[in-house]
Protein backbone atom coordinates (compact mmCIF):
# COMPACT_ATOMS: atom_id res chain seq x y z
CA UNK A 1 0.00 0.00 0.00
CA UNK A 2 1.63 3.09 -1.02
CA UNK A 3 1.80 6.09 1.67
CA UNK A 4 -1.48 8.45 -0.69
CA UNK A 5 -3.94 5.57 0.36
CA UNK A 6 -2.12 5.37 4.27
CA UNK A 7 -2.76 9.15 4.24
CA UNK A 8 -5.84 8.96 3.20
CA UNK A 9 -6.95 6.35 6.05
CA UNK A 10 -5.41 7.91 8.89
CA UNK A 11 -5.96 11.70 7.85
CA UNK A 12 -8.43 11.94 10.67
CA UNK A 13 -6.48 10.60 13.05
CA UNK A 14 -5.00 12.20 16.24
CA UNK A 15 -1.50 13.07 16.53
CA UNK A 16 -1.43 9.81 18.45
CA UNK A 17 -2.21 7.85 15.72
CA UNK A 18 -0.15 9.76 13.11
CA UNK A 19 3.16 8.40 15.36
CA UNK A 20 1.06 5.12 15.11
CA UNK A 21 1.71 5.15 11.55
CA UNK A 22 5.59 6.90 11.83
CA UNK A 23 6.09 3.88 13.51
CA UNK A 24 4.79 1.87 10.84
CA UNK A 25 6.45 3.37 8.00
CA UNK A 26 9.87 3.64 10.49
CA UNK A 27 10.81 6.87 11.00
CA UNK A 28 10.55 6.61 14.46
CA UNK A 29 13.44 3.62 14.46
CA UNK A 30 16.55 4.97 15.53
CA UNK A 31 19.09 6.37 12.69
CA UNK A 32 22.49 7.74 12.47
CA UNK A 33 22.97 11.34 12.70
CA UNK A 34 23.36 12.97 9.46
CA UNK A 35 23.88 16.40 7.58
CA UNK A 36 20.56 16.25 6.24
CA UNK A 37 17.57 17.88 8.25
CA UNK A 38 14.13 16.21 6.55
CA UNK A 39 13.14 13.29 5.64
CA UNK A 40 11.58 12.69 1.97
CA UNK A 41 8.37 10.91 3.12
CA UNK A 42 6.75 14.15 1.91
CA UNK A 43 2.82 15.00 2.25
CA UNK A 44 0.14 12.72 0.92
CA UNK A 45 -2.66 13.34 -1.15
CA UNK A 46 -4.55 15.32 1.67
CA UNK A 47 -2.25 17.82 2.11
CA UNK A 48 -1.03 15.76 5.47
CA UNK A 49 2.55 16.64 5.93
CA UNK A 50 4.61 13.35 6.76
CA UNK A 51 7.82 14.91 6.92
CA UNK A 52 10.02 14.08 9.54
CA UNK A 53 12.73 16.95 10.44
CA UNK A 54 15.12 17.29 13.08
CA UNK A 55 14.25 19.84 15.03
CA UNK A 56 15.50 21.43 18.77
CA UNK A 57 13.76 20.17 21.76
CA UNK A 58 10.26 20.71 23.25
CA UNK A 59 11.18 19.34 26.68
CA UNK A 60 14.56 18.37 28.48
CA UNK A 61 15.07 16.00 31.62
CA UNK A 62 17.86 18.33 33.29
CA UNK A 63 18.39 16.50 36.40
CA UNK A 64 19.29 15.34 39.14
CA UNK A 65 22.50 12.73 38.45
CA UNK A 66 21.27 9.47 40.20
CA UNK A 67 18.04 10.73 40.57
CA UNK A 68 16.57 8.45 37.93
CA UNK A 69 16.55 9.93 34.77
CA UNK A 70 18.18 6.81 32.40
CA UNK A 71 15.15 4.87 34.00
CA UNK A 72 12.63 7.91 33.10
CA UNK A 73 13.83 8.48 29.69
CA UNK A 74 13.72 4.72 28.45
CA UNK A 75 9.97 5.01 30.15
CA UNK A 76 8.96 7.94 28.39
CA UNK A 77 10.31 6.51 24.49
CA UNK A 78 7.83 3.93 24.83
CA UNK A 79 5.27 6.94 23.55
CA UNK A 80 4.70 7.29 20.32
CA UNK A 81 4.65 10.81 20.45
CA UNK A 82 7.84 11.31 21.97
CA UNK A 83 11.08 11.49 20.17
CA UNK A 84 14.25 11.55 22.60
CA UNK A 85 17.97 11.19 21.98
CA UNK A 86 19.84 8.14 24.13
CA UNK A 87 22.62 9.66 24.45
CA UNK A 88 23.35 12.84 26.75
CA UNK A 89 24.37 15.78 24.73
CA UNK A 90 25.45 17.88 27.80
CA UNK A 91 25.21 20.75 24.94
CA UNK A 92 24.08 23.58 27.08
CA UNK A 93 27.25 22.89 30.22
CA UNK A 94 29.60 21.51 27.72
CA UNK A 95 29.20 22.15 23.83
CA UNK A 96 27.54 25.39 24.27
CA UNK A 97 30.34 26.76 21.81
CA UNK A 98 29.18 24.45 19.09
CA UNK A 99 25.62 26.40 18.39
CA UNK A 100 22.12 25.53 18.05
CA UNK A 101 22.80 24.26 14.34
CA UNK A 102 24.94 21.36 16.07
CA UNK A 103 22.58 20.47 18.87
CA UNK A 104 19.66 20.33 16.54
CA UNK A 105 21.68 18.19 14.04
CA UNK A 106 22.20 15.52 17.37
CA UNK A 107 17.81 14.89 17.92
CA UNK A 108 16.04 12.40 16.43
CA UNK A 109 13.83 13.36 13.35
CA UNK A 110 10.01 13.52 14.51
CA UNK A 111 7.04 14.16 12.58
CA UNK A 112 5.06 17.45 12.99
CA UNK A 113 3.13 17.03 16.32
CA UNK A 114 5.36 14.69 17.98
CA UNK A 115 7.56 16.04 21.26
CA UNK A 116 11.84 15.95 21.04
CA UNK A 117 13.46 15.54 24.27
CA UNK A 118 16.94 14.71 25.96
CA UNK A 119 17.81 14.78 29.15
CA UNK A 120 21.26 15.84 30.68
CA UNK A 121 21.63 15.65 34.36
CA UNK A 122 24.15 18.34 34.48
CA UNK A 123 22.07 20.87 33.34
CA UNK A 124 20.25 21.53 37.07
CA UNK A 125 23.30 22.28 38.84
CA UNK A 126 25.29 24.19 36.34
CA UNK A 127 24.80 28.19 36.82
CA UNK A 128 24.73 29.08 32.73
CA UNK A 129 22.09 26.49 32.19
CA UNK A 130 19.06 28.25 33.10
CA UNK A 131 19.76 31.36 31.15
CA UNK A 132 21.01 29.31 28.10
CA UNK A 133 17.99 27.07 27.65
CA UNK A 134 15.83 30.17 27.80
CA UNK A 135 17.75 31.63 25.04
CA UNK A 136 16.73 28.91 23.42
CA UNK A 137 12.97 28.59 23.77
CA UNK A 138 11.14 30.31 26.82
CA UNK A 139 8.61 27.61 26.16
CA UNK A 140 10.26 24.90 26.91
CA UNK A 141 9.05 22.01 29.44
CA UNK A 142 11.53 21.23 31.90
CA UNK A 143 11.46 18.02 34.16
CA UNK A 144 13.79 17.32 36.70
CA UNK A 145 13.66 14.10 39.19
CA UNK A 146 14.70 14.09 42.75
CA UNK A 147 15.09 11.66 45.34
CA UNK A 148 16.31 11.63 49.35
CA UNK A 149 19.71 13.73 48.81
CA UNK A 150 21.04 11.36 51.34
CA UNK A 151 20.82 8.45 49.49
CA UNK A 152 21.41 10.26 45.77
CA UNK A 153 24.15 11.14 47.48
CA UNK A 154 25.56 7.75 48.56
CA UNK A 155 24.43 6.53 45.09
CA UNK A 156 26.75 8.83 43.27
CA UNK A 157 29.43 7.88 45.82
CA UNK A 158 28.88 4.56 44.52
CA UNK A 159 29.38 5.14 41.15
CA UNK A 160 32.44 7.07 41.72
CA UNK A 161 34.30 4.27 43.81
CA UNK A 162 33.41 1.80 41.00
CA UNK A 163 35.21 4.22 38.45
CA UNK A 164 37.60 5.48 40.72
CA UNK A 165 38.48 2.39 43.39
CA UNK A 166 40.94 3.71 46.28
CA UNK A 167 39.79 7.36 47.13
CA UNK A 168 38.67 8.02 50.50
CA UNK A 169 35.56 7.05 52.45
CA UNK A 170 32.66 8.80 51.95
CA UNK A 171 32.85 9.57 55.79
CA UNK A 172 35.67 11.27 55.18
CA UNK A 173 34.72 13.31 51.81
CA UNK A 174 31.60 14.17 53.67
CA UNK A 175 33.27 16.75 55.99
CA UNK A 176 35.55 19.46 56.28
CA UNK A 177 36.76 17.94 59.10
CA UNK A 178 35.09 15.00 60.87
CA UNK A 179 36.22 15.85 64.52
CA UNK A 180 34.54 19.44 64.27
CA UNK A 181 31.01 17.79 61.89
CA UNK A 182 31.61 20.51 59.35
CA UNK A 183 29.69 19.36 56.36
CA UNK A 184 31.14 19.78 53.18
CA UNK A 185 28.69 20.77 51.10
CA UNK A 186 31.12 21.83 48.45
CA UNK A 187 31.87 17.95 47.30
CA UNK A 188 29.76 17.33 44.36
CA UNK A 189 27.42 14.17 46.02
CA UNK A 190 25.93 16.47 48.43
CA UNK A 191 26.09 19.68 46.47
CA UNK A 192 23.66 18.45 43.70
CA UNK A 193 21.43 17.68 46.66
CA UNK A 194 20.99 21.55 47.88
CA UNK A 195 18.11 21.54 45.43
CA UNK A 196 16.75 24.74 46.65
CA UNK A 197 19.73 26.75 45.54
CA UNK A 198 19.65 25.33 42.02
CA UNK A 199 16.08 25.85 41.41
CA UNK A 200 16.61 29.16 42.93
CA UNK A 201 17.80 30.02 38.92
CA UNK A 202 15.70 27.92 36.94
CA UNK A 203 12.57 29.87 38.58
CA UNK A 204 14.32 33.24 37.64
CA UNK A 205 14.05 32.29 34.52
CA UNK A 206 11.01 30.00 33.91
CA UNK A 207 7.56 29.89 35.66
CA UNK A 208 6.70 27.26 38.10
CA UNK A 209 4.63 25.37 35.53
CA UNK A 210 7.09 24.64 33.30
CA UNK A 211 8.70 22.76 35.78
CA UNK A 212 7.56 19.16 36.75
CA UNK A 213 9.03 17.05 39.71
CA UNK A 214 9.13 13.44 39.46
CA UNK A 215 9.38 11.78 42.89
CA UNK A 216 12.12 9.85 42.56
CA UNK A 217 11.21 6.97 45.21
CA UNK A 218 7.74 6.98 43.60
CA UNK A 219 9.41 6.31 40.36
CA UNK A 220 10.67 3.14 41.74
CA UNK A 221 7.40 1.85 43.65
CA UNK A 222 4.92 3.65 41.74
CA UNK A 223 6.30 3.58 38.26
CA UNK A 224 2.29 4.45 36.39
CA UNK A 225 1.50 6.78 38.28
CA UNK A 226 4.94 9.38 38.04
CA UNK A 227 4.78 7.92 33.94
CA UNK A 228 1.17 9.16 34.10
CA UNK A 229 1.99 12.48 35.53
CA UNK A 230 4.75 13.11 33.31
CA UNK A 231 2.82 12.40 30.25
CA UNK A 232 -0.34 15.23 31.97
CA UNK A 233 2.41 17.74 32.24
CA UNK A 234 3.85 17.07 28.47
CA UNK A 235 0.05 17.24 27.39
CA UNK A 236 0.37 13.85 26.28
CA UNK A 237 -2.50 10.93 25.88
CA UNK A 238 -1.41 8.29 29.48
CA UNK A 239 -0.86 5.50 26.39
CA UNK A 240 2.77 4.51 29.40
CA UNK A 241 0.45 2.72 31.89
CA UNK A 242 1.23 -0.04 34.60
CA UNK A 243 0.46 -3.10 32.06
CA UNK A 244 4.59 -1.73 30.82
CA UNK A 245 6.33 -2.63 33.90
CA UNK A 246 6.76 -5.04 36.56
CA UNK A 247 9.39 -4.97 39.90
CA UNK A 248 12.49 -6.79 39.06
CA UNK A 249 13.34 -7.80 43.05
CA UNK A 250 17.07 -8.59 42.28
CA UNK A 251 18.05 -5.29 40.98
CA UNK A 252 15.45 -3.55 43.00
CA UNK A 253 13.56 -1.54 40.67
CA UNK A 254 11.03 -1.44 37.78
CA UNK A 255 11.64 -2.92 34.52
CA UNK A 256 9.68 -2.42 31.21
CA UNK A 257 7.96 -5.91 30.42
CA UNK A 258 8.77 -7.90 27.53
CA UNK A 259 7.67 -6.42 24.25
CA UNK A 260 6.27 -8.38 21.37
CA UNK A 261 9.02 -9.85 19.45
CA UNK A 262 11.79 -9.86 22.13
CA UNK A 263 13.12 -12.64 24.42
CA UNK A 264 13.82 -11.27 27.50
CA UNK A 265 12.24 -8.07 29.45
CA UNK A 266 14.05 -4.77 29.08
CA UNK A 267 15.98 -3.65 32.43
CA UNK A 268 18.11 -0.63 32.81
CA UNK A 269 22.20 -1.89 32.36
CA UNK A 270 24.45 -3.53 35.55
CA UNK A 271 25.80 0.25 35.98
CA UNK A 272 21.73 0.56 38.30
CA UNK A 273 20.94 -0.81 41.00
CA UNK A 274 24.23 -1.07 42.40
CA UNK A 275 25.24 -2.38 46.03
CA UNK A 276 25.52 1.04 48.20
CA UNK A 277 28.29 0.69 51.10
CA UNK A 278 27.39 0.91 54.64
CA UNK A 279 27.78 4.58 55.78
CA UNK A 280 28.75 5.30 59.97
CA UNK A 281 24.81 5.97 61.14
CA UNK A 282 26.26 9.13 62.92
CA UNK A 283 27.01 10.58 59.78
CA UNK A 284 23.70 9.83 58.42
CA UNK A 285 22.23 11.82 61.06
CA UNK A 286 24.81 14.76 60.81
CA UNK A 287 23.54 14.44 57.26
CA UNK A 288 20.30 14.48 58.23
CA UNK A 289 20.07 17.48 59.95
CA UNK A 290 22.16 19.22 57.17
CA UNK A 291 19.85 18.82 54.66
CA UNK A 292 16.92 19.47 56.59
CA UNK A 293 16.04 23.17 56.50
CA UNK A 294 17.42 22.85 52.43
CA UNK A 295 14.67 20.24 52.16
CA UNK A 296 11.73 22.13 53.86
CA UNK A 297 12.79 25.65 51.45
CA UNK A 298 12.93 23.11 48.61
CA UNK A 299 9.40 21.86 49.46
CA UNK A 300 7.91 25.41 49.78
CA UNK A 301 9.42 25.82 46.15
CA UNK A 302 8.43 22.81 44.74
CA UNK A 303 4.75 23.28 45.93
CA UNK A 304 5.48 19.38 46.98
CA UNK A 305 6.77 17.69 50.29
CA UNK A 306 8.67 14.81 49.44
CA UNK A 307 8.67 13.24 52.85
CA UNK A 308 12.36 13.04 53.14
CA UNK A 309 12.87 11.96 56.71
Amino acid sequence: MDLRRLGAMFSFFSVTRVSILCLLLGCCASEPRDSAQNSPLGRDGNGTDWTATRRLPHALIIGVKKGGTRALLEFLRLHPDIRALGSEPHFFDRHYARGLGWYRSMMPKALNGQIVMEKTPRYFVTPETPGRIHGMSRDIRLIVVVRDPITRAISDYTQIISKTPGIPSFESLAFKNRSSGRIDSLWSPLYIGLYARHLERWLAYFPLSQIHFVHGERLISDPAGELGRVQDFLGLQRIITDKHFYFNKTKGFPCLKKPEGSSKPHCLGKTKGRTHPKIDPEVIRKLREFYQPHNLKFYQMAGMDFGWQ
